[in-house]
């Protein structure tokens, strides 16, 4: 049985500008995917892909249009209470930009005891020793604990969200570009956390990213993503080396060439063209307008994700 589930999943959100409710655009459009116990899967696109809401809707952060989600086997949209709040202890999720999730004034210490607290975790002495600890696992001093978040580096923040999701001992964890916003070298410690406690704690990671370099370093699997659909999944060394779909094949372009001289790395572009708005989607295949593979049936006929080698799925007329 699968950790995680989604099966259909849509996500809709009111369309600008208009004034009947029901007029609504699909920034997640019937997203399937898989994440076993302990695998660490990566969602990849640029931004406005719907990367961050399919992560929100399978958290139940973001309802759902259609679908559903299913977590231990369990559809979390007819749990109980006590069902939900068992959820919410096995499955936690970081953000982006940690000062912005991280309360200014309350002290780190504080912050990560706060969930241990809701969650009814220990004594109060109890939850104090295990701050400590979890802030030695994310490579912090213990002493830190009385410190404010402006008294922190990015890097550090990000180091107390990552702290602050693991008090409650998840069994999933969803990263949402957690390092987008980091230097260069601290992107790479991480990421090499990240994957370490997967280890450690036999959990399962969805990371959610723009770089298809930094899944491909973390993650066992990926799904690419463009214009709130699925366009491409498999093995993440796999994609990597050889993408099935064109979008995918662009992305892998746009990654720096480390075999360049210092100073002289081209990158190229992502593709021809600019994203169509999301919420005005062509007909067809949604990346037509920017491939240049694409033919007659790709401006007619919007492809089926479907199975193009062992693990492999693309929706592509011309995969590969």
């Amino acid at each position: 049985m699968s950790l995680l589930e989604a099966i259909d999943v849509s996500v809709a959100f009111p369309l600008p500008g208009q004034s009947n409710p029901r007029a609504t655009w699909n920034a997640v459009e019937s997203a399937c995917l898989k994440v076993e116990p302990c695998e660490r899967v990566g969602v990849v696109g640029e931004s406005g892909s719907g990367k961050t809401t399919l992560a929100k809707a399978l958290l139940a952060l973001e309802p759902l249009a259609a679908g559903r989600v299913l977590f231990n086997g369990k559809d979390i949209a007819g749990m109980d209470r006590q069902s939900l709040e068992q959820f919410r202890r096995g499955a936690q999720m970081i953000f982006q930009d940690p000062m912005g999730s991280l309360n200014p004034r309350m002290s780190v210490g504080t912050a990560i005891g706060e969930v241990l607290a809701v969650h009814r975790i220990g004594t109060a002495a109890e939850r104090s020793k295990r701050v400590a600890d979890l802030l030695a696992q994310v490579g912090l001093e213990p002493a830190y604990a009385g410190r404010y978040p402006h008294e922190f580096s990015g890097g550090q923040r990000q180091r107390i969200g990552i702290a602050r999701a693991l008090a409650v001992g998840p069994s999933l964890l969803v990263a949402d570009e957690p390092v987008s916003a980091l230097d260069v070298s601290i992107q790479a410690q991480i990421l090499n956390l990240l994957a370490d406690l997967s280890e450690q704690r036999q959990m399962a990671i969805l990371l959610i990213a723009h770089d298809l370099a930094v899944v491909n370093t973390v993650c066992e699997r990926v799904l690419v993503m463009y214009l709130g659909r699925i366009v491409e999944e498999g093995p993440a060394a796999a994609v990597f080396a050889k993408p099935l779909h064109p979008y995918t094949e662009a992305l892998r372009a746009a990654v720096p060439d480390p075999d360049d001289r210092p100073g002289n790395i081209a990158v190229v572009g992502l593709a021809d063209g600019e994203t169509p708005s999301a919420c005005l989607k062509p007909d067809g295949c949604v990346f037509h307008t920017r491939c240049s593979k694409a033919g007659a049936i790709c401006r007619e006929q919007a492809p089926a994700l479907r199975e193009i080698s062992a693990g492999r799925r693309a929706a592509c007329h011309f995969p590969g």
